[in-house]
């Protein structure tokens, strides 16, 4: 049987390219608005971030999740943005330490 491929993504802050399971995906729906997508596979425009708040703070202070989002993001999107990631980190780092 033939081995499947690990899927890879970039981090857009960082630039580390690593397995698509082990970074938080933010996505633009088709109505624009943005959320966190802990499954991963909602439908949309997806920018990835490694699982750690300097990530997020680095990619709100260059500017580079907006664009990769193409979508322009308000103080208060940034704000709700920031909430859901740290929850996604948080319930991450729960099911780890669950041995999940």
């Amino acid at each position: 049987m033939k081995a499947r491929k690990t899927p890879l993504r970039t981090c857009v802050a960082c630039g580390r390219e690593t397995d698509k399971r082990a970074l938080v995906r933010i996505v633009r729906d088709a109505d624009g608005y943005t959320h966190v997508d802990p499954g991963g596979k909602a439908p949309g425009r997806g920018a990835y971030l490694c699982a750690q708040s300097a990530c997020f703070e680095a990619a709100i202070g260059r500017r580079r999740l907006a664009p990769a989002l193409r979508a322009s993001l308000a103080e208060e999107d940034v704000e709700r943005l920031r909430n859901e990631f740290e929850a996604a980190i948080e319930t991450d780092r729960e099911s780890s330490r669950l041995g999940r």
